[in-house]
């Protein structure tokens, strides 16, 4: 069911976007504009990001409910945004509730049961848990994405070192994990906003294949045409230049304690993106092929 013949048998669909501009929600905006929806995109800073025309650019802050609370009217679904709303979900999701909201999508990850002192997101401000649970406890129609780590992540670890030359230094050359998409996450979002066939569903979302750090950069290598090797370094090492960059400690250790773990069982493969849009998900070569510009000079 396409959103916008969702949206004819509703009469009225319009969407909240939070985090709209973000790596998940601005591809959601885009998705959904394609379709037709009416959308509604949450940001504090309009004047620089940089909504497609057509969009209904909301000004305000997802954390404070009350500063949106005007923009839920008419609004069916919401798209909720773990790091947006921060410790607000409840609030938000209450208040929308209150405006007649019948629909809640929560992103989430797919680490999301794990100890939060084991979830490196956590301490870049990402509040998983407490947004699946909100939408969960909301009384709304509900679907929550757990996704697997997203693969432009990679780019902001590696684009600046393959700009300067062939060589990745980083650890655990062979930790290996199924990235995800942001398109693939954000396609799926947007059928999750319209589709009532998924409401109540926990759907762990993966990249179709394992692949290690080493192999990630090798794959890099073959897109922009260079001879790219990843070289391990002591995870002590790389946990001080993260540190000296700026990074968090406290991230930084728990993503050094996930390298030493591995994955668990949670991150398995699954084929729930090619359930949900009807082809198999993307993968990472062609993630690398869409960003390929940002590994260049």
């Amino acid at each position: 069911m396409s959103l916008i013949i969702y949206a004819i048998d509703r009469e009225i669909m319009a969407i909240l976007i939070t985090g709209a501009t973000g790596t998940i929600g601005r591809p959601l905006v885009d998705a959904l504009a394609r379709e037709g929806a009416e959308v509604r995109a949450v940001t504090r800073d309009p004047e620089a990001s940089g909504l497609p025309a057509g969009v209904d650019v909301v000004t305000g802050d997802p954390s404070r409910p009350d500063t949106i609370a005007s923009s839920l009217k008419g609004v069916t679904s919401v798209f909720l945004h773990p790091r947006a709303v921060g410790e607000a979900a409840a609030d938000l999701l209450a208040l929308a509730r209150e405006h007649g909201v019948e629909r809640v999508v929560a992103l989430s990850a797919i680490n999301v049961d794990d100890d939060p002192a084991e979830q490196p997101s956590r301490f870049q401000g990402d509040r998983n848990k407490e947004a699946e649970a909100a939408a969960v406890g909301s009384g709304l129609e509900w679907v929550s994405l757990r996704c697997a780590s997203f693969a432009v992540n990679t780019l902001f670890t590696w684009a600046p070192q393959i700009r300067a030359g062939d060589i990745v230094r980083g650890p655990y050359a062979t930790f290996a994990e199924p990235l995800i998409h942001e398109r693939d996450v954000a396609e799926v979002a947007a059928r999750a906003l319209s589709d009532a066939g998924l409401t109540g569903e926990r759907l762990r979302l993966t990249g179709p294949q394992f692949l290690s750090h080493e192999e990630l950069v090798a794959e890099i290598g073959t897109v922009i045409g260079r001879p790219l090797r990843y070289a391990e370094i002591p995870p002590e090492a790389f946990s001080r230049a993260m540190i000296e960059r700026g990074l968090p400690r406290p991230f930084v250790e728990a993503l050094m304690a996930r390298y030493a773990r591995g994955v668990g069982p949670a991150e398995a493969v699954t084929g729930e993106v090619e359930r949900i849009l009807g082809r198999p998900a993307r993968t990472y070569p062609e993630w690398a092929a869409d960003h390929a510009a940002a590994f260049q000079n």
